[in-house]
């Protein structure tokens, strides 16, 4: 019988001969082991690399997803707005091969200076003494039937001039409507190389609201960037008084101060922020005695350029 530990015994030759043929287990170990991190390193950057690549539609960053990323604006450059709140692009007609816009620069500012005319404003304005006379007796009657309308006695004492005195006030306070632009103006536009912001603020108006013909009352704050002309800063309290002196709305009269503006100097761009109280909303209505209501107009490079229109509202106080 044949043992299995003889060392000349056919199985033991068989054996060994087995074992030398197979590499060393150890050696093999220690050669592929940086192989196989690389390999492991490549593949994991293979796998975060093609995540990231098809994750992009579902998480890029703190939840949002990729697109949001593209989309995003430097906040610097422009605040942020709703997506609803972004003004239409503008959009440009050809005519005959000349490239319009749409969008008019100013309202109607007639040859004669006059802004938003109506029938009856160069009939005042050319009036001769006797078609004022013929007027303000005109307005006399109508006041008068006011005050019998709403149940006074127009003969009493105390009225007996009310209506003379109303329509006397009247006509002073709708003076803006014979008033022009090349007259207020007069020629006080100076060409002084200065490219800076110019801000005339708290500009006391008066007006009258066309709803209602009751007054409102605040405070305008008028700014621009000239092209090298100035205009008398005195200038434009004066035009800021000849839109108030008419029957308005503030909205109207913001954007017309601010257009009159720009029509008469071609600045690089005006700004208008108007700050009043209505009576139509104090003595009657609603009867909010504390409610203010704030308008602008931009114009110009401060409708273009964030940065400019906040430096324009931190300096009268509104950006607080």
């Amino acid at each position: 019988m044949t043992r299995y530990d003889d060392p000349d015994s056919p199985t033991v030759q068989k054996k060994r001969s087995h074992e030398n043929e197979l590499p060393s287990s150890s050696g093999s170990s220690s050669s592929d082991e940086p192989s196989r991190k690389k390999h492991r390193r490549s593949g994991s950057s293979k796998k975060n690399h093609s995540t990231r690549k098809n994750g992009d539609s579902e998480v890029a960053l703190n939840g949002a997803g990729a697109g949001a990323l593209k989309s995003r604006r430097n906040s610097l450059g422009k605040a942020a707005r709703d997506p609803r709140d972004e003004p239409p692009k503008k959009r440009r007609v050809s005519i005959a091969g000349e490239v319009v816009p749409t969008r008019s620069p100013t309202p109607v500012v007639d040859f004669d200076g006059l802004s938003r005319p109506s029938r009856g404003t160069r009939e005042r304005r050319e009036e001769n003494a006797e078609q004022a006379e013929a007027r303000l007796q005109k307005m006399r009657g109508a006041v008068r039937t006011l005050l019998e309308c709403v149940g006074e006695d127009p003969d009493r004492e105390g009225l007996l001039d009310t209506p003379s005195r109303y329509a006397k006030a009247l006509l002073s306070f709708t003076q803006g409507y014979q008033d022009s632009i090349e007259d207020i103006v007069n020629r006080a536009v100076f060409r002084e190389g200065h490219n800076e912001m110019v801000i005339v603020k708290d500009i006391e108006v008066f007006s009258l609201c066309e709803h209602h013909l009751v007054p409102f009352t605040g405070k305008m704050h008028i700014g621009y960037i000239p092209k090298d002309n100035v205009i008398g800063i005195s200038k434009l309290p004066r035009i800021a008084d000849m839109f108030s002196r008419r029957l308005q709305i503030q909205e109207r009269l913001t954007k017309e101060v601010a257009h009159a503006v720009m029509e008469t100097l071609k600045p690089q761009g005006v700004a208008v922020v108007m700050e009043a109280s209505h009576l139509c909303m104090v003595m009657r209505g609603v009867q909010k005695t504390t409610a203010t209501t704030i308008t602008s107009c931009m114009l110009g490079c401060f409708e273009r350029k964030s940065k400019t229109r906040n430096e324009f509202l931190s300096l009268i106080g509104v950006n607080r």
